[in-house]
């Protein structure tokens, strides 16, 4: 091993409202506040995600730019947390299958919603 997981870096325009919207999808804490960059996770001594502030920040097109990192979320009722992300600001996306939906987070990063 030649170290251990930190964490996950996510560019966006407004680190403090990313934060939000991941804190309440993920049940995480903020463990860390910046202002242009925010830490959430479960502990502030554990991996977390962060959200750091890009001025030019560029959503990525879905799902033309499939290249870039996304969450994967599982959940026990896919519906249900549709219209839950969709009332925290997310917005659903082109493609999904019989075990996954693609959404946009507020700051157009894809996330996938998934049930098995």
């Amino acid at each position: 091993m030649i170290g251990r997981w930190h964490g996950l870096v996510v560019d966006c325009p407004d680190p403090r409202a990313l934060a939000g919207f991941y804190e309440e999808l993920l049940g995480m804490v903020r463990v860390q506040d910046d202002g242009d960059f925010v830490v959430i996770g479960d502990a502030p001594d554990r991996p977390g995600v962060a959200f750091a502030k890009v001025e030019a920040w560029v959503p990525p097109k879905w799902p033309e730019e499939t290249a870039r990192m996304h969450f994967d979320v599982r959940v026990a009722d896919r519906e249900a947390a549709g219209r839950q992300v969709r009332e925290l600001g997310a917005r659903e996306l082109p493609g999904g299958g019989e075990s996954f939906d693609v959404y946009a987070d507020p700051a157009g990063h894809p996330f996938c919603l998934v049930s098995w």
